[in-house]
Protein backbone atom coordinates (compact mmCIF):
# COMPACT_ATOMS: atom_id res chain seq x y z
CA UNK A 1 0.00 0.00 0.00
CA UNK A 2 2.72 2.46 -1.04
CA UNK A 3 0.12 5.10 -1.95
CA UNK A 4 -0.83 5.51 1.72
CA UNK A 5 0.94 7.55 4.41
CA UNK A 6 3.54 5.49 6.27
CA UNK A 7 2.06 6.18 9.72
CA UNK A 8 -1.17 4.27 9.02
CA UNK A 9 -1.50 0.83 10.56
CA UNK A 10 -1.46 -2.23 8.33
CA UNK A 11 -4.93 -3.86 8.54
CA UNK A 12 -3.33 -7.22 7.70
CA UNK A 13 -1.24 -7.09 10.87
CA UNK A 14 -2.78 -9.59 13.35
CA UNK A 15 -2.66 -6.91 16.06
CA UNK A 16 -4.75 -4.45 14.03
CA UNK A 17 -8.11 -3.64 15.61
CA UNK A 18 -10.93 -1.84 13.82
CA UNK A 19 -12.38 0.89 16.04
CA UNK A 20 -15.32 2.46 14.28
CA UNK A 21 -14.98 6.06 15.41
CA UNK A 22 -11.19 6.23 15.74
CA UNK A 23 -10.88 6.98 12.03
CA UNK A 24 -12.67 10.35 12.28
CA UNK A 25 -9.34 12.04 13.04
CA UNK A 26 -8.17 10.96 9.58
CA UNK A 27 -11.20 12.55 7.92
CA UNK A 28 -10.53 15.83 9.71
CA UNK A 29 -6.80 15.84 8.99
CA UNK A 30 -7.27 15.10 5.29
CA UNK A 31 -9.72 17.95 4.77
CA UNK A 32 -8.34 20.51 7.22
CA UNK A 33 -11.27 20.28 9.62
CA UNK A 34 -11.07 20.83 13.39
CA UNK A 35 -10.18 17.73 15.36
CA UNK A 36 -13.22 15.61 16.25
CA UNK A 37 -12.41 15.49 19.97
CA UNK A 38 -15.74 17.07 20.88
CA UNK A 39 -17.82 15.16 18.32
CA UNK A 40 -20.81 13.28 19.68
CA UNK A 41 -21.70 10.24 17.56
CA UNK A 42 -23.28 6.93 18.45
CA UNK A 43 -24.95 3.95 16.84
CA UNK A 44 -28.71 3.64 17.10
CA UNK A 45 -31.00 0.89 15.86
CA UNK A 46 -34.66 0.32 15.19
CA UNK A 47 -36.05 -3.20 15.41
CA UNK A 48 -38.61 -3.98 12.71
CA UNK A 49 -41.67 -6.20 12.99
CA UNK A 50 -39.90 -9.18 11.39
CA UNK A 51 -37.00 -8.99 13.83
CA UNK A 52 -34.54 -7.30 11.51
CA UNK A 53 -32.89 -4.10 12.68
CA UNK A 54 -32.07 -0.90 10.82
CA UNK A 55 -28.91 0.73 12.15
CA UNK A 56 -27.58 4.22 11.78
CA UNK A 57 -25.24 6.88 13.14
CA UNK A 58 -26.68 9.68 15.26
CA UNK A 59 -24.43 12.75 15.12
CA UNK A 60 -24.43 15.74 17.44
CA UNK A 61 -26.59 17.02 20.27
CA UNK A 62 -30.27 17.70 19.83
CA UNK A 63 -32.84 16.41 17.36
CA UNK A 64 -31.34 15.53 13.96
CA UNK A 65 -31.98 18.09 11.23
CA UNK A 66 -30.63 16.06 8.31
CA UNK A 67 -31.22 12.44 7.23
CA UNK A 68 -28.55 10.93 4.94
CA UNK A 69 -29.15 7.75 2.91
CA UNK A 70 -26.17 6.12 1.17
CA UNK A 71 -25.92 4.27 -2.14
CA UNK A 72 -25.82 0.57 -2.93
CA UNK A 73 -22.81 -1.35 -1.54
CA UNK A 74 -21.98 1.59 0.74
CA UNK A 75 -22.83 2.35 4.38
CA UNK A 76 -23.53 5.25 6.72
CA UNK A 77 -19.84 6.15 7.06
CA UNK A 78 -19.74 7.41 3.48
CA UNK A 79 -21.09 10.69 4.91
CA UNK A 80 -18.51 11.10 7.72
CA UNK A 81 -16.52 13.96 6.21
CA UNK A 82 -19.67 15.79 5.11
CA UNK A 83 -21.20 15.60 8.59
CA UNK A 84 -17.93 16.64 10.23
CA UNK A 85 -17.77 19.65 7.91
CA UNK A 86 -21.34 20.64 8.79
CA UNK A 87 -20.72 20.62 12.55
CA UNK A 88 -22.54 21.29 14.82
CA UNK A 89 -25.61 20.36 12.75
CA UNK A 90 -27.21 17.23 14.26
CA UNK A 91 -27.69 14.53 11.64
CA UNK A 92 -28.58 10.90 11.12
CA UNK A 93 -26.83 8.67 8.58
CA UNK A 94 -28.76 5.45 7.98
CA UNK A 95 -27.37 2.05 7.06
CA UNK A 96 -29.72 0.86 4.32
CA UNK A 97 -31.24 -2.63 4.74
CA UNK A 98 -28.64 -5.26 3.84
CA UNK A 99 -25.78 -2.79 4.31
CA UNK A 100 -23.45 -1.78 7.12
CA UNK A 101 -24.86 -2.89 10.45
CA UNK A 102 -28.47 -3.20 9.27
CA UNK A 103 -30.06 -6.62 8.95
CA UNK A 104 -30.29 -8.54 5.69
CA UNK A 105 -33.62 -9.30 4.06
CA UNK A 106 -34.41 -12.98 3.52
CA UNK A 107 -36.41 -12.07 0.41
CA UNK A 108 -33.54 -10.03 -1.08
CA UNK A 109 -35.83 -7.08 -1.77
CA UNK A 110 -33.57 -4.06 -1.69
CA UNK A 111 -35.53 -2.04 -4.22
CA UNK A 112 -36.11 1.65 -3.36
CA UNK A 113 -39.71 1.33 -2.21
CA UNK A 114 -39.04 -1.67 0.04
CA UNK A 115 -36.03 0.05 1.56
CA UNK A 116 -37.99 3.29 2.02
CA UNK A 117 -40.43 1.51 4.33
CA UNK A 118 -37.57 0.34 6.57
CA UNK A 119 -35.76 3.69 6.51
CA UNK A 120 -39.01 5.46 7.43
CA UNK A 121 -39.27 3.40 10.61
CA UNK A 122 -35.75 4.42 11.62
CA UNK A 123 -36.45 8.09 10.86
CA UNK A 124 -39.69 8.05 12.83
CA UNK A 125 -37.84 6.80 15.91
CA UNK A 126 -34.58 8.73 15.70
CA UNK A 127 -35.13 11.81 13.50
CA UNK A 128 -38.86 12.64 13.44
CA UNK A 129 -38.31 16.38 13.11
CA UNK A 130 -35.57 16.34 10.45
CA UNK A 131 -36.03 18.97 7.76
CA UNK A 132 -33.66 17.82 5.01
CA UNK A 133 -33.60 14.41 3.31
CA UNK A 134 -30.47 13.53 1.31
CA UNK A 135 -30.01 10.38 -0.75
CA UNK A 136 -27.27 9.20 -3.08
CA UNK A 137 -27.63 6.64 -5.92
CA UNK A 138 -29.83 3.79 -4.64
CA UNK A 139 -30.31 5.91 -1.54
CA UNK A 140 -31.48 8.76 -3.77
CA UNK A 141 -34.15 6.59 -5.34
CA UNK A 142 -35.08 5.44 -1.84
CA UNK A 143 -35.30 9.08 -0.75
CA UNK A 144 -37.69 9.75 -3.64
CA UNK A 145 -39.89 6.86 -2.57
CA UNK A 146 -39.78 7.91 1.08
CA UNK A 147 -40.62 11.57 0.42
CA UNK A 148 -43.48 10.60 -1.91
CA UNK A 149 -44.95 8.07 0.51
CA UNK A 150 -44.57 10.27 3.60
CA UNK A 151 -45.56 13.84 2.72
CA UNK A 152 -44.93 16.22 5.56
CA UNK A 153 -42.05 14.23 7.05
CA UNK A 154 -39.41 16.51 5.46
CA UNK A 155 -39.18 20.04 4.08
CA UNK A 156 -36.61 19.64 1.29
CA UNK A 157 -35.04 16.81 -0.73
CA UNK A 158 -31.54 16.52 -2.21
CA UNK A 159 -30.80 13.63 -4.58
CA UNK A 160 -27.21 12.90 -5.52
CA UNK A 161 -26.34 11.68 -9.02
CA UNK A 162 -29.32 9.49 -9.82
CA UNK A 163 -32.77 9.54 -11.40
CA UNK A 164 -35.25 6.75 -12.11
CA UNK A 165 -33.80 6.78 -15.61
CA UNK A 166 -30.66 4.98 -14.44
CA UNK A 167 -30.01 1.62 -16.12
CA UNK A 168 -27.30 -1.01 -16.27
CA UNK A 169 -25.42 0.76 -19.06
CA UNK A 170 -25.28 4.10 -17.24
CA UNK A 171 -24.23 2.41 -14.01
CA UNK A 172 -21.89 -0.09 -15.67
CA UNK A 173 -18.80 1.12 -13.80
CA UNK A 174 -20.61 0.82 -10.47
CA UNK A 175 -21.77 -2.72 -11.26
CA UNK A 176 -18.32 -3.75 -12.49
CA UNK A 177 -16.95 -2.93 -9.05
CA UNK A 178 -19.66 -4.27 -6.74
CA UNK A 179 -20.20 -7.47 -8.72
CA UNK A 180 -16.55 -8.44 -8.34
CA UNK A 181 -15.09 -10.78 -5.73
CA UNK A 182 -16.75 -11.04 -2.32
CA UNK A 183 -13.61 -12.08 -0.44
CA UNK A 184 -9.92 -11.20 -0.68
CA UNK A 185 -6.89 -12.96 0.75
CA UNK A 186 -5.38 -9.74 2.11
CA UNK A 187 -6.29 -6.12 2.72
CA UNK A 188 -3.77 -5.16 0.03
CA UNK A 189 -5.90 -7.03 -2.52
CA UNK A 190 -9.21 -5.42 -1.57
CA UNK A 191 -7.50 -2.04 -1.42
CA UNK A 192 -5.92 -2.45 -4.87
CA UNK A 193 -9.27 -3.33 -6.47
CA UNK A 194 -11.02 -0.44 -4.77
CA UNK A 195 -8.32 2.00 -5.85
CA UNK A 196 -8.56 0.77 -9.44
CA UNK A 197 -12.29 1.47 -9.64
CA UNK A 198 -12.25 4.78 -7.76
CA UNK A 199 -9.62 6.98 -9.43
CA UNK A 200 -11.24 10.22 -8.21
CA UNK A 201 -10.82 9.31 -4.51
CA UNK A 202 -7.77 9.70 -2.32
CA UNK A 203 -6.11 6.44 -1.23
CA UNK A 204 -6.50 7.38 2.44
CA UNK A 205 -10.25 7.92 2.09
CA UNK A 206 -10.60 4.59 0.25
CA UNK A 207 -8.74 2.81 3.04
CA UNK A 208 -11.19 4.24 5.58
CA UNK A 209 -14.10 3.30 3.39
CA UNK A 210 -12.97 -0.32 3.13
CA UNK A 211 -12.45 -0.60 6.89
CA UNK A 212 -16.03 0.57 7.43
CA UNK A 213 -17.46 -1.57 4.62
CA UNK A 214 -15.55 -4.84 4.98
CA UNK A 215 -14.38 -7.03 7.83
CA UNK A 216 -11.51 -9.41 8.49
CA UNK A 217 -12.33 -13.07 8.97
CA UNK A 218 -10.58 -15.36 11.48
CA UNK A 219 -8.31 -16.73 8.73
CA UNK A 220 -7.06 -13.21 7.93
CA UNK A 221 -8.99 -12.77 4.69
CA UNK A 222 -11.39 -9.88 4.08
CA UNK A 223 -14.96 -9.75 2.79
CA UNK A 224 -17.55 -7.06 2.14
CA UNK A 225 -20.24 -6.41 4.75
CA UNK A 226 -23.19 -5.80 2.42
CA UNK A 227 -25.61 -8.48 1.22
CA UNK A 228 -24.30 -9.59 -2.17
CA UNK A 229 -26.73 -12.44 -2.75
CA UNK A 230 -28.73 -10.48 -5.29
CA UNK A 231 -25.56 -9.92 -7.29
CA UNK A 232 -24.44 -13.53 -7.05
CA UNK A 233 -27.83 -15.04 -7.93
CA UNK A 234 -29.35 -12.77 -10.58
CA UNK A 235 -28.70 -9.44 -12.18
CA UNK A 236 -30.42 -6.43 -10.67
CA UNK A 237 -33.52 -5.96 -12.82
CA UNK A 238 -33.91 -2.23 -13.27
CA UNK A 239 -37.27 -2.45 -15.01
CA UNK A 240 -38.76 -4.36 -12.09
CA UNK A 241 -36.97 -2.63 -9.22
CA UNK A 242 -37.51 0.88 -10.60
CA UNK A 243 -41.01 0.49 -12.02
CA UNK A 244 -42.96 3.75 -11.79
CA UNK A 245 -40.28 5.51 -9.71
CA UNK A 246 -40.67 8.59 -11.88
CA UNK A 247 -44.16 8.83 -10.40
CA UNK A 248 -42.57 9.22 -6.98
CA UNK A 249 -40.56 12.17 -8.24
CA UNK A 250 -43.74 13.76 -9.59
CA UNK A 251 -45.55 13.19 -6.30
CA UNK A 252 -43.00 14.93 -4.09
CA UNK A 253 -44.39 18.32 -3.11
CA UNK A 254 -41.11 19.71 -1.76
CA UNK A 255 -38.21 21.80 -3.07
CA UNK A 256 -36.08 19.34 -5.04
CA UNK A 257 -32.35 19.54 -5.79
CA UNK A 258 -30.47 17.11 -8.05
CA UNK A 259 -26.68 17.21 -7.77
CA UNK A 260 -24.77 15.60 -10.65
CA UNK A 261 -21.18 14.42 -10.53
CA UNK A 262 -19.31 16.25 -13.27
CA UNK A 263 -17.49 13.11 -14.46
CA UNK A 264 -20.30 10.63 -13.75
CA UNK A 265 -22.28 8.94 -16.57
CA UNK A 266 -25.15 7.87 -14.30
CA UNK A 267 -27.37 10.89 -15.06
CA UNK A 268 -27.62 11.98 -18.69
CA UNK A 269 -29.35 14.80 -20.57
CA UNK A 270 -32.48 12.72 -21.13
CA UNK A 271 -32.77 12.12 -17.39
CA UNK A 272 -32.47 15.82 -16.63
CA UNK A 273 -35.05 16.62 -19.31
CA UNK A 274 -37.50 14.13 -17.82
CA UNK A 275 -36.93 15.55 -14.34
CA UNK A 276 -37.61 19.07 -15.61
CA UNK A 277 -40.74 17.86 -17.42
CA UNK A 278 -42.12 16.31 -14.26
CA UNK A 279 -40.71 18.89 -11.86
CA UNK A 280 -40.27 22.27 -13.61
CA UNK A 281 -39.29 23.72 -10.23
CA UNK A 282 -36.44 21.25 -9.67
CA UNK A 283 -32.93 22.67 -9.38
CA UNK A 284 -30.12 20.79 -11.12
CA UNK A 285 -26.48 21.54 -10.31
CA UNK A 286 -23.24 19.91 -11.46
CA UNK A 287 -20.39 19.36 -9.00
CA UNK A 288 -17.28 19.61 -11.13
CA UNK A 289 -14.49 17.14 -10.47
CA UNK A 290 -16.81 14.66 -8.78
CA UNK A 291 -17.77 11.22 -9.95
CA UNK A 292 -20.84 9.28 -8.88
CA UNK A 293 -20.05 9.51 -5.14
CA UNK A 294 -19.95 13.26 -4.66
CA UNK A 295 -19.73 12.82 -0.89
CA UNK A 296 -16.45 10.96 -1.36
CA UNK A 297 -14.95 13.06 -4.15
CA UNK A 298 -16.01 16.56 -3.09
CA UNK A 299 -17.25 16.34 0.51
CA UNK A 300 -16.49 19.96 1.39
CA UNK A 301 -18.42 21.35 -1.58
CA UNK A 302 -21.30 19.01 -0.78
CA UNK A 303 -21.35 20.10 2.86
CA UNK A 304 -21.66 23.75 1.81
CA UNK A 305 -24.49 22.93 -0.59
CA UNK A 306 -26.39 20.90 2.00
CA UNK A 307 -25.94 23.64 4.58
CA UNK A 308 -27.50 26.11 2.13
CA UNK A 309 -30.47 23.77 1.66
CA UNK A 310 -30.84 23.39 5.41
CA UNK A 311 -30.71 27.16 5.89
CA UNK A 312 -33.59 27.46 3.40
CA UNK A 313 -35.84 25.14 5.42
Amino acid sequence: MSELPDHLEDPDDPSFEYREFSLLHENCTEYGLPAPDDVVVERRRTVLDDGRAVSGLLWGDGPPEVVLVHGGAQNAHTWDTVVLAMRPVPAVAVDMPGHGHSGWRDDGRYDPRSSAVDVARFVEEHAPSASLLVGMSLGGLTANALAAARPGLFERVVVIDVTPGVNRDKASEVHAFIEGPQSFATFDEIFARTLEFNPTRTPASLRRGILHNAHRLPDGSWEWRYDRRRFDATEYDYEVAHADLWDDVSAIDLPYLLLQGGTSPVVDDDDVAELRRRRPDAVVEVVEGAGHSIQGDRPMELALRLQAELDAC
